[in-house]
């Protein structure tokens, strides 16, 4: 008997472990990037899918490579980010079907005006759009149009935050334009606005810190040059542990100048690339003498390089432990 009793209490012990280890195991964001071709790095490619440990998936910046609202690849969709309304962002247009064309010339052949496809996407997986500075009235509207529900656009103003399905959202700082094309307007209006070379004003760009279950904070930067608020605000305030950094020059930081961003302002346990303008990988692997290499070279914490459809997994200390 006494073995008998021995052996349960064992099971027993081994059981109540592997319970309270499952939830730990589990406790960690997933970020997927949906790009233009599985398995790669490409010049269009900004959308990115985090899934929270409790089940909230927000997508990020759907831009012009998730195809649509139909794209099987965006399964759930509980929350829409848009950092600012240029059509690479927002969705003027999008690809014909996931891994349509080529990695440096997509099939870009499907318009998404005048909604945007983060109004489409949202209108059929009834998710939220959350935004900052004068933005939300811009969504609310074409929520309205399209048959949605207005209310679904949700503001979340610099200095405040909002929790949408456990996840607490913050915008900051991004220096970057952010006028909204006349085509989005139409009419009598939006021909008169194009004429006269002008774009519709709806406030300032925004980056967004997000705080998920797990503790993980992580900040994307949107389209942006070097700011004090990414020491100050982003470092300091939220101490933002995973960073998605856009490093593709021109329109946004380069790759030195986003090297700066991680090392001295933010310093981020791990930093994902994005927004390369380039084709960053071939086969999988970072093409020799680009953009994105040199920022690897630059950084001094793990850059990982967001391949599309290859989901990483991060812990709350911002660690990467899977995908990476």
């Amino acid at each position: 008997m006494k073995l008998i009793d021995r052996l349960i209490r064992v099971a027993m012990l081994g059981a109540i472990g592997a319970a309270i280890a499952s939830p730990a195991v589990a406790q960690v964001v997933k970020v997927t990037p949906l790009g233009g071709i599985e398995g790669e790095f490409c010049p269009q490619d900004r959308a990115m899918v985090f899934e929270d440990p409790n089940g909230t998936r927000i997508l990020y910046d759907p831009g012009r490579t998730v195809a649509g609202a139909d794209d099987p690849r965006l399964g759930k969709i509980d929350i829409i980010l848009v950092s600012h309304m240029h059509g690479d962002h927002v969705g003027n247009m999008h690809t014909k079907a996931p891994n349509a064309g080529s990695c440096d010339k997509p099939d870009l052949s499907v318009s998404a005006m005048p909604a945007t496809s983060a109004v489409n996407i949202a209108i059929a997986k009834k998710s939220k759009i959350v935004t900052g500075s004068e933005m939300p009235p811009f969504f609310a509207a074409k929520l309205r149009a399209g048959g949605g529900d207005p209310a679904n656009s949700v503001l979340a103003r610099f200095g405040g935050s909002v929790t949408v399905g456990g996840v607490k959202i913050a915008t900051v700082t991004a220096q970057h334009s952010n006028g909204v094309d006349p085509d989005y307007i139409g009419g009598e209006l939006g021909r008169a606005m194009k004429e006269a070379g002008i774009a519709g004003d709806v406030g300032l760009a925004t980056g967004y810190v997000l705080r998920f279950s797990n503790g993980l904070v992580a900040y994307l930067s949107g389209d942006t040059g070097i700011t004090a608020d990414q020491d100050l605000v982003v470092r300091g305030h939220y101490g933002a542990k995973l960073a998605v950094m856009n490093m593709g020059d021109g329109f946004s930081t380069g790759p030195v100048e986003a090297a700066y961003v991680i090392n001295e302002l933010v310093k981020p346990a791990s930093v994902i690339a994005s927004h390369a303008n380039e084709v960053g990988t071939v086969g999988g692997k970072v093409r020799t003498g680009s953009k994105t290499e040199a920022f690897m070279k630059a950084v001094k914490v793990p850059v990982l390089v967001p391949l599309s459809g290859k989901t990483m997994s991060f812990d709350g200390a911002g660690k990467c432990t899977a995908g990476c």
